[in-house]
């Protein structure tokens, strides 16, 4: 059976090696440190970066396919690779625009995609330019390496601007501006596509972002009409076509209050917005994207009930006494159909260090059930009162 290596190993790679069991596989792992998430269960763990062709070039020896659990992997790298016979999927060519924001708001532009107006900065004046041009409703961003937040600016003047922008591009960051989009929710589009062609796509479903970062993720989108619905999936589908995608792509969408969908970003390996289908679809993505990188016919991506919600766990400002372990056994006797993913990570305030999955009939109740059960597990408080010993 194939090996498929994965570089990264953080809790995406944990995820896709319990798909790898299930299939027979082995997944291998570049890991920077022992205790990362997925060096802790995968058997075959390569130490070293994803910056370093060696430690690359080991991790690929005898693998199968060679895939990612993030993208900062730097192209001139896995082109190297290429040339040497690694099976890479995504391929470079495609993985650059989940990598570059500012080459994939222009290659969607070049599609005909629906974007938000931007501009490469490469100057004070470029920010405050653009400020002025769009009523100082615009968001900076770091080009590359930005995520949960991280990278992104909210200036509300030509201060503002000119401060961030002078601070950033003498640290060497290549920055753009956008428009401020005025949002009625975020949406995510999530895709997968072999290189035999075949693609298949997950229902659409709302992400709520709290502090820049996933907080819940709602599937399918509640109230989404059906023909926007149908666009989105089609958009996603295509564009995966078009850039020649190989694995699972999420399409991350702005839905305006005008209704319309315009493209926010791309990821191109297993996403956040997609944990939802671990326990609430036929075939989840961390078991389609080895399908995809390994040519294997797709699976079914029927949802297994009317509504799912994942609720991400995110640490507390300070960790509870309370351990862990017996946090997750008064969930569990209190909620026994809570599927828990734990990632084997210690608590920080904010950090992802597992998530919830519930599903049923009911939106509100599903996801108030969601949300109280991430909330206790970071917080050790239930939000309505409960008591676990009375």
């Amino acid at each position: 059976m194939p090996t498929v290596t994965m570089i990264g190993g953080g809790q995406l790679a944990r995820m896709t090696h319990q798909a790898a069991i299930a299939l027979g596989q082995r997944l291998r792992v570049l890991a920077e440190k022992p205790d990362d998430p997925a060096a802790q269960v995968s058997p075959e763990v390569v130490l070293g970066s994803h910056t370093d062709l060696g430690a690359l070039r080991k991790a690929a020896v005898g693998s199968h396919a060679l895939t990612f659990d993030h993208e900062h992997v730097p192209t001139e790298h896995l082109e190297a690779l290429v040339a040497e016979g690694v099976n890479v999927q995504p391929p470079p060519q495609a993985l650059v625009y989940a990598q570059d924001k500012l080459a994939m708001r222009v290659k969607l532009s070049e599609l005909g995609l629906p974007v938000p107006a931007f501009t490469p900065v490469g100057s004070v004046d470029d920010a405050v330019r653009f400020g002025d041009e769009h009523g100082w409703r615009i968001v900076l961003k770091a080009v590359r390496g930005g995520y949960d937040g991280r990278g992104v600016w909210m200036p509300e003047s030509a201060e503002e601007a000119a401060a961030i922008a002078t601070d950033q591009l003498a640290y060497g960051v290549q920055l753009l501006a956008e428009t401020k989009v005025e949002l009625k929710r975020e949406l995510s589009a999530m895709v997968a596509r072999s290189p035999f062609g075949q693609a298949a796509t997950w229902p659409v479903v709302e992400t709520v972002q709290r502090k820049g970062q996933c907080a819940v993720v709602i599937a399918p989108a509640p109230g989404l009409p059906e023909d926007t619905a149908a666009a989105a999936e089609t958009m996603a589908l295509n564009l995966a076509r078009e850039l020649g995608v190989v694995g699972v792509m999420a399409v991350e969408l702005f839905e305006t209050v005008e209704g319309e969908l315009l493209v926010n970003e791309l990821a191109m390996r297993p996403h956040n917005s997609g944990h939802w289908g671990m326990d609430g679809a036929r075939t989840g993505q961390f078991e389609q994207h080895l399908r995809a990188v390994l040519d294997y016919p797709l699976g079914d991506t029927a949802p297994l009930a009317p509504v799912t919600v994942m609720a991400n766990i995110l640490g507390a400002p300070q960790a509870p006494e309370m351990s862990m372990d017996e946090r997750l056994h008064h969930l569990f006797a209190r909620m026994p159909e809570a599927k828990v993913h734990l990632y084997g990570k210690g608590e920080r305030q904010d950090r992802k260090i597992g998530h919830v999955n519930i599903l049923g009939d009911d939106v509100a109740e599903v996801r108030e059930k969601a949300e109280r059960a991430a909330h206790w597990m970071s917080h050790a408080i239930w939000t309505d009162g409960w008591d676990p010993h009375e």
